[in-house]
C-alpha cells in the first residue's frame, strides 16, 4: 500500500483560508489578515476600480499611455461579479517576498521594476533581450476578464491587460524542435526578503507545453483594473494561463527558453505528489490533502463550485483529448 508523505515544501492545509470567513462578505474582509498568515469597449470602470488600492506607486513610464485599454469581448464571465480591485490587490501569494498573503503588497513595493530587460533564448532562430518599453509597444493590449483560480481553493475574476503570448511566439520565431516553453522569473534577494530562504530554489521557473502557450488564451500581461501591473500581481510582466491553477501563470518574468524537452517547475520539483506539470484545474482530482470540488471567491466570500478547465473547456479541452 503507497503511503503519501507531505513533502516539507507542500502547502500546508491551514493555508487553505478557512471556510467560515468566507460565507459573510464583511467577515472575509476583516479576516483576511488572519487568514493569509501561509501561501471591444473601453474599461473605464476598470480603471476607476483600481483607485480603491493603495499600492505602492510605479515608476512613471511611457508605456502608462497605452492604459486603459480596449476590453475584449470575447473573453468575459458572465456567471460572477468582479472582484474588487483592493481585495485582489490585497490577497496575492508570492512567496519571494512572503507567504502571508496580506503583507505581500507592503513587502514587494521596494522591487525595481524599470528598467526591465527579457531574454529570450533556447530553440529560437536568433537569441535576444528586449527591455520592457520596446516589447510591450510592439503588439496592441487588450482587456481580458478571466477567472484566476488558486491551487489553494480559493478564486478572484479581473479584467486583466496584456498581449496573447500567442503573437509573442511568433515574434520569437522558435525552431520546428521547440516543443516547450520555460519562464524564469527575476532573482534579487536583497531586494525581495522571500528569496533568501534558500531551502527554496530560486529564481521561480515555470513552464508550458508549446501549443498551451501558443493556445488563445494564454496572456502576457501587463496590466490588471485599466492600469499597469501593480508589484504584487507581478510588474511589470506577467503570464496568465486562465485554465490552470494560479502558480502556472509566473509572475515578474525575465527570461524565456524555447525548449525541446519538458522543462522542470518549480513545484512540482518541491511536491511531485501534490504539484503536476499540467495542473490544470479540475474538480474531479483533489489536492492529496484538501477536495477541489469548490473555491471560495474572494470578492464575495460565497462558496462556488469549481469548473472543469477552470469554465474554459471550449478553449482547451481539445489539447487533452
Amino acid at each position: 500500500m503507497n503511503v503519501l508523505r507531505a513533502s516539507r515544501y507542500s502547502l500546508a492545509e491551514s493555508a487553505v483560508t478557512p471556510e467560515e470567513i468566507f460565507w459573510n462578505r464583511r467577515r472575509f474582509i476583516t479576516g483576511l489578515a488572519l487568514a493569509a498568515t501561509t501561501a471591444a469597449f473601453p474599461a473605464c470602470r476598470s480603471r476607476e476600480s483600481a483607485s480603491d488600492a493603495t499600492d505602492a506607486p510605479l515608476p512613471v513610464r511611457a508605456s502608462d499611455s497605452l492604459y486603459p485599454a480596449m476590453r475584449s469581448s470575447r473573453y468575459h464571465v458572465d456567471d460572477r461579479t468582479l472582484t474588487p480591485a483592493n481585495i485582489a490587490g490585497r490577497y496575492n501569494n508570492f512567496y519571494e517576498f512572503t507567504t502571508d498573503k496580506a503583507a505581500v503588497a507592503r513587502l514587494a513595493s521596494g522591487l525595481t521594476i524599470d528598467p526591465w530587460t527579457i531574454e529570450v533564448g533556447g530553440l529560437v532562430q536568433k537569441p535576444f533581450q528586449i527591455g520592457f518599453e520596446d516589447l510591450i509597444r510592439k503588439f496592441p493590449l487588450e482587456e481580458r476578464i478571466y477567472r484566476l483560480r488558486c491551487v489553494e481553493a480559493w478564486s478572484m475574476v479581473v479584467p486583466w491587460v496584456g498581449f496573447p503570448f500567442a503573437k509573442f511566439g511568433e515574434f520569437c520565431a522558435p525552431l520546428s524542435s521547440a516543443k516547450y516553453v520555460r519562464f524564469i522569473s527575476f532573482y534579487r534577494p536583497q531586494e525581495a526578503v522571500g528569496q533568501r530562504d534558500h531551502d527554496y530554489p530560486w529564481p521561480y521557473y515555470e513552464g508550458l507545453r508549446l501549443d498551451e502557450a501558443m493556445n488563445e488564451l494564454t496572456l502576457m500581461t501587463t496590466g490588471i483594473f485599466g492600469k499597469p501591473l501593480p508589484r504584487q500581481h507581478g510588474a511589470p510582466l506577467r503570464l496568465i494561463v486562465p485554465w490552470k491553477y494560479g502558480y502556472k501563470s509566473p509572475k515578474s518574468i525575465v527570461k524565456i527558453d524555447f525548449t525541446a524537452e519538458q522543462p522542470r517547475t518549480f513545484w512540482n520539483d518541491l511536491g511531485p505528489a501534490e504539484y503536476s506539470f499540467l495542473s490544470n484545474v479540475d474538480p474531479d482530482v483533489p489536492h492529496p490533502r484538501w477536495s477541489q470540488m469548490t473555491e471560495r471567491d474572494i470578492g464575495t466570500g460565497m462558496r462556488i463550485p469549481t469548473l472543469k478547465f477552470n469554465g474554459y473547456s471550449e478553449f482547451v479541452a481539445s489539447l487533452y483529448a
